[in-house]
């Protein structure tokens, strides 16, 4: 993006806050249309993914895998509105190991198929978490020596069953708390905190050609835990660590005002060397919605995308689920809800409207 074009885009925040309360177009082009350029016309057909494609952003969303086999709408817009996908829960380790040492590929290899035939990218999510192992992993009498060789394993056998295939890995998700201290999880409290290191290590051996990302939330700005992080990614790049980037997730709430900062913070990510990506952004919602929030849910989004545009070397904008048929965020936050760019019936909302005016100012030549 030029200066120009990054000047344009920060003053056009209150006009692409306001457009969103305009009428919603559909979204019905191919996520890889060919770019477009001129007359604002020229972008109206266009999908998300076309539109990141022109600034050199893929964008993306996390897929269900039962929701892509049995609703036709679902994976019609999964198909064409984006340019790369992630697995929701199918490549999390109770998913593909859930009994030791028989592995279930099943559904990750469908949705990287489905991926292929849609001229998308896969990241991958994720090798190693506190959250989602399977039972004979956690209920385990394991001595350390066994647990990291359990770990090693388990990263050479996922990585090396779909090397080649596989954008974006995030390989360690969610290793710190809040307040900048790691996560007291299984693997720090048996292996310590070169666990990080290593797993990093194994993956780049698995498959040298994935890019390698470190993954967490509440990161968006500049704080405790972002900080710690990046104390953490410059420790290890120092070390040779074969780490390539570092994952934002973006899970924001209307209640709180989305940080202006990002771009600050991912700034100095770029200054290490490294990539950068928004890679699971949703804004819920207190139920009911109503238009101040549904404007503030718009901006929040904006915002987010903003920091990633600004950003060299910010590679995708994923958001989580991009309908809230599908959304995790009932189930997890009580009373809250209406998380996604599009509604239960696949109606986009204003937030939809404010990325694809951000997208379409930030393209060269606007």
């Amino acid at each position: 993006m030029t200066k120009a074009n990054r000047t344009a885009l920060i003053a056009a925040t209150a006009a692409v806050v306001a457009a969103s309360l305009c009428t919603l177009p559909q979204a019905t082009a191919s996520a890889h249309d060919a770019p477009h350029h001129g007359r604002p016309a020229d972008t109206a057909s266009l999908s998300l993914g076309s539109l990141g494609d022109r600034t050199g952003v893929r964008i993306g969303t996390a897929v269900d895998m039962a929701a892509l086999a049995a609703d036709a709408p679902y994976k019609a817009a999964a198909a064409t509105e984006f340019s790369s996908v992630t697995p929701e829960n199918v490549m999390k380790w109770e998913s593909v190991e859930p009994t030791r040492g028989s592995y279930t590929w099943a559904p990750a290899d469908q949705l990287v198929a489905f991926a292929r035939a849609n001229h998308q990218l896969v990241r991958g999510h994720t090798l190693v978490w506190h959250s989602q192992l399977p039972g004979w992993l956690t209920a385990g009498s394991f001595t350390p020596d066994e647990l990291r060789d359990i770990l090693h394993r388990h990263i050479t056998d996922e990585v090396g069953h779909f090397r080649g295939q596989i954008w974006q890995w995030d390989v360690v998700n969610e290793a710190f708390n809040d307040d900048g201290t790691l996560r007291n999880s299984i693997w720090l409290q048996e292996l310590g905190p070169g666990y990080i290191a290593d797993a990093f290590r194994w993956a780049h051996e698995a498959d040298p050609k994935a890019k390698l990302f470190i993954n967490d939330y509440n990161i968006e700005g500049v704080n405790a835990k972002s900080t710690a992080l990046y104390d953490l990614v410059s420790r290890l790049r120092a070390e040779h660590v074969p780490i390539d980037g570092v994952g934002v997730q973006g899970h924001l709430d209307v209640q709180y005002p989305a940080p202006h900062d990002i771009a600050d913070n991912l700034g100095r990510f770029d200054e290490l060397g490294v990539q950068t990506a928004i890679t699971e952004a949703d804004v819920r919602i207190t139920m009911p919605v109503d238009n101040t929030e549904r404007e503030a849910q718009a901006e929040a989004y904006s915002v987010l995308l903003q920091g990633c545009l600004l950003t060299e070397h910010c590679t995708d904008f994923t958001v989580w689920g991009f309908t809230d048929k599908y959304s995790w965020v009932p189930g997890v936050f009580t009373g809250e809800g209406s998380a996604n760019l599009f509604d239960e019936n696949y109606r986009p909302k204003s937030a939809y409207t404010a990325i694809r005016q951000d997208l379409i100012l930030a393209a060269p030549g606007k």
